[in-house]
């Protein structure tokens, strides 16, 4: 007999082992192969989760769940100095990253739930920063988080792109090695946008906020 505990390490052995399979190699892999890298039957994998759908989903909630606490203690709990820090360890996040990556490459209603889920947590966690006063407040917070997570999809995306035609690791296949290139390349520029904006003064945000009054009346 199977212990209480027994059941929930293998669970998540299972889950971790789904999360790293499917960024590796794409949602078409076997239960099978999931099951040996996990070190359990295939039997004990749909026993945990019913099937392969519901690895898909459990490894969706982890993933996503994961990414929420990293940005709450991100932009939040954490000092600036701890936060930058952890670009030295950004190997403990590797599978999360190529996960997420071959989820935006998937497509289809699947990939959009997920980016849904993405832009729903950065609601939450921005929202957070803004009563920690960290972050500034928004006339539009669902609108803020949603360009938040356009610009990370499109970095993740542009990541790929850059690997298939040579000029850098390949997320899903070296997931640490392209976190550290990406970070290389759009950390300061990043860091500097949301510091200290970018244009030089109001006078877009002002003509548009007067054309939704013209355009609301």
């Amino acid at each position: 007999m199977r212990s209480a505990v027994d059941d929930l390490t293998a669970r998540a052995r299972i889950r971790d082992a789904a999360v790293a399979r499917f960024g590796r190699d794409g949602f078409g892999v076997g239960l099978r192969v999931i099951a040996a890298d996990a070190g359990v039957s295939p039997a004990l994998v749909i026993h945990h989760f019913g099937s392969k759908d519901g690895l898909r989903t459990a490894c969706d909630e982890h993933v996503l769940a994961r990414i929420l606490e990293e940005k709450k203690s991100a932009i939040g709990a954490a000092a600036p100095s701890e936060v930058i820090a952890k670009l030295a360890t950004l190997e403990q996040y590797a599978t999360v990253f190529a996960y997420v990556v071959r989820c935006l490459l998937e497509g289809g209603s699947v990939a959009a739930h997920f980016i849904d889920g993405l832009v729903e947590d950065a609601e939450t966690y921005l929202a957070d920063a803004v009563a920690s006063g960290s972050v500034l407040p928004s006339r539009d917070p669902a609108g803020r988080a949603r360009v938040l997570i356009a610009m990370s999809v499109g970095s993740l995306v542009m990541a790929q792109a850059d690997a298939a035609a040579g000029r850098g690791p390949a997320p899903t296949e070296q997931p640490a090695a392209a976190m550290e290139e990406l970070y290389r390349r759009i950390m300061l520029g990043s860091l500097e946008l949301y510091t200290q904006g970018l244009f030089a003064d109001r006078s877009y945000l002002d003509a548009y906020l007067a054309y939704q009054e013209t355009t609301h009346e």
